[in-house]
């Protein structure tokens, strides 16, 4: 069996039904969590979009809600300030140029502020099905320790690697599948390396073998 049918059968295994752990229920949500969710986890913005979303229901109620109130609300995740300015261009620009909707193009997307590449593919890999991979924190350690990738591959040499090594269809549940890993078994500190399928290949068991 090759690596690529190893890791892809034991995520499997894993994580049968892989999503996306932010908490949406319109398209421009997604967006704002996804923005959001730099630099803090999914639980944290999952507690402040909870209140967010409910205080304002609308994208004309997140572009006039005072600034101070979003910084309050988002407080928690920290960068609150920038984020929560980001909050109101984007809606901002979600209802001048696009009717409102989360469109299917990633120009736009990366025009918004506080969007770049990852959150970009995020949106369109659960919004519009699109054949991408976001590379985080959690996807990017576990694709350098299981020889995907090298150790000073930026994210987008990350991302290029998966997309060659990996089946075009398989990207977007390959994402969920490796965030989720990362998150909770390939852990940055404390891996639970001992139970897992794939340390034969792995780099941080061979480290700690020798």
């Amino acid at each position: 069996m090759t690596m690529v049918n190893e890791i892809r059968e034991y995520m499997d295994i894993l994580f049968p039904n892989p999503k996306c752990e932010l908490n949406y229920t319109k398209d421009y949500e997604l967006l704002l969590a996804v923005m959001l969710s730099a630099q803090t986890t999914d639980k944290r913005v999952n507690m402040v979009t909870e209140i967010l979303f409910q205080k304002y229901p609308s994208l004309e109620d997140l572009k006039n809600a005072p600034l101070e109130d979003l910084i309050d609300i988002i407080r928690p995740i920290g960068t609150f300030q920038k984020k929560a300015a980001n909050i109101k261009l984007i809606a901002g620009r979600l209802l001048l140029e696009s009717d409102g909707v989360v469109p299917n193009d990633r120009v736009f997307l990366e025009s918004l502020n506080g969007v770049g590449r990852k959150t970009a593919n995020v949106v369109l890999s659960n919004l519009y099905n699109e054949n991408c991979i976001a590379v985080d924190t959690h996807v990017s350690r576990v694709s350098k320790r299981l020889g995907i990738a090298k150790e000073n591959d930026d994210v987008l040499i990350i991302e290029k690697k998966l997309m060659k090594k990996f089946p075009k269809e398989s990207l977007g549940r390959l994402h969920h599948q490796l965030v989720l890993f990362g998150r909770y078994y390939c852990k940055a500190s404390k891996p639970e390396c001992e139970n897992c399928k794939l340390k034969c290949i792995c780099k941080e068991m061979k480290k700690k073998v020798n």
